[in-house]
């Protein structure tokens, strides 16, 4: 699946639920069922910076394709990592750096999340991308 197909299926998910009160529930639902990262990955260089919250992400390359895990100290935070990870895990470095994030402004996530919430959101992203700009290099 692309990530754009991934993004869709996520937006579908969330057209879904009537209210935000349903919704943050599905989100805490999707960081429970989130690939965790190995404790030996929680270390101070894996943490997002510009987070609330801890947020722990590892990213490792397997057959030129990224794949994350992570985890965080707080329910909600988990939630919002593991729908990034959904839609960037296992896809090519170079399809993470060009894939937009617009289907995060269509589920509505940035504008019911606290102010540092929402830059934490945008850290988690920049990170990602990051991570794939930095295993891209290295393929090339």
């Amino acid at each position: 699946m692309t990530i754009e197909d991934i993004q869709a299926e996520i937006v579908d998910e969330f057209s879904m639920f009537d209210d935000w009160m349903q919704r943050y529930e599905y989100m805490i639902e999707l960081g429970k069922s989130l690939p965790l990262i190995e404790e030996q990955y929680k270390t101070e260089d894996n943490i997002i910076k510009g987070c609330q919250s801890k947020v722990w992400v590892h990213a490792e390359l397997e057959d030129d394709k990224l794949v994350f895990t992570a985890d965080s100290d707080a329910i909600i935070t988990k939630g919002i990592i593991a729908i990034l990870i959904r839609a960037f895990s296992g896809q090519k470095p170079k399809d993470i750096i060009e894939a937009d994030t617009d289907f995060i402004d269509e589920i509505g996530l940035k504008e019911h999340l606290s102010p540092t919430r929402a830059n934490g959101l945008v850290s988690m992203i920049k990170q990602l991308k990051l991570y794939a700009v930095a295993y891209q290099t290295q393929l090339s």
